[in-house]
């Protein structure tokens, strides 16, 4: 009975230790949403924000084409580089989840310190490497694969390539924090049943680690979202993400009204996008751990 009662007075005492953080927290994130949802049905008039209430900013949204594209591109991008850093991170998570290897910490290492550069010098980095006299073509033309330089620089192949590359570290720091819980001797109970590798992995490997696989590509998914240092300095003209287009509104434009609308529809779809991926990837675990 003592140790109930101190278990739930430790409860109590931590939970309010934790309230006044809490609250800060969700001040500090809410209301900045919520000015930016009272600007978006104001006027813009004369390079001026004039209060009132309209809607005309999310009609102008939804049937202008170009800002209906700059959406789609957004999703897309966003869509295939959370794929392409699941097929890349997860045999890496893996890997580091698994191994008894003294230089495990070294590749740990090794994977947080991309995390300690910021975006833009990894971009530059990437333009490098993705210029018209970067290594790719320089070693493209050496093999004799090309003739001429191939345009990288400024599509959006590198605005995925660096995008990738910027929200990989996450999802594999993710994926192994959830690998590392799993007791893999039911894996190997499997394969000393007759499973194949890949039937143990995919069976039973995969469906445990769901909830992490749910997490990490959440995380990865609302990064590409917001992206805009790489896509500014790796898409150039070639394309435009919902980021720098509603900052081009807000700073160059001074159109905070048409600016807010567009940072509300990107909040709002990726949460949307973001809680039906959770729910899928939750539903599909459930029937599995079942069967």
């Amino acid at each position: 009975m003592d140790v109930d009662i101190k278990g739930k007075s430790d409860k109590r005492r931590g939970a309010s230790l934790a309230f006044p953080a809490s609250v800060l927290v969700l001040v500090i994130m809410i209301v900045p949403i919520l000015m930016l949802f009272r600007y978006s049905f104001n006027h813009f008039d004369a390079a001026m924000m004039v209060e009132g209430f309209t809607l005309d900013n999310y009609v102008k949204f939804f049937q202008d084409a170009y800002y209906r594209d700059v959406f789609f591109s957004t999703v897309y991008v966003a869509a295939t580089c959370t794929v392409l850093s699941l097929v890349l991170g997860f045999p890496v998570a893996y890997f580091l989840a698994k191994t008894q290897s003294r230089y495990k910490s070294l590749f740990i290492i090794l994977l947080v310190f991309p995390l300690m550069v910021g975006n833009v010098v990894r971009a530059a980095g990437w333009m490098v490497i993705l210029g018209n006299a970067g290594f790719v073509n320089f070693i493209a033309q050496k093999l004799g694969l090309v003739d001429a330089p191939m345009q990288i620089m400024y599509t959006p192949l590198a605005v995925i390539v660096g995008t990738t590359g910027v929200v990989l570290p996450y999802l594999i720091l993710t994926l192994q924090s959830v690998l590392e819980g799993i007791d893999f001797s039911i894996e190997e109970a499997a394969q000393s049943l007759g499973a194949s590798f890949f039937t143990a992995f995919r069976r039973v490997v995969l469906p445990i680690a769901a909830p992490g696989v749910a997490a990490g590509t959440l995380l990865v998914f609302i990064l590409c979202m917001n992206a805009y240092a790489t896509p500014v300095l790796l898409g150039g003209t070639g394309i435009t993400m919902m980021a720098p287009a509603l900052y081009d509104q807000i700073t160059k434009a001074a159109n905070w009204p048409f600016g807010a609308t567009l940072a509300l529809v990107l909040v709002v779809a990726t949460l949307l996008m973001a809680l039906f991926s959770n729910w899928l990837i939750h539903r599909r675990y459930v029937r599995t751990m079942v069967s």
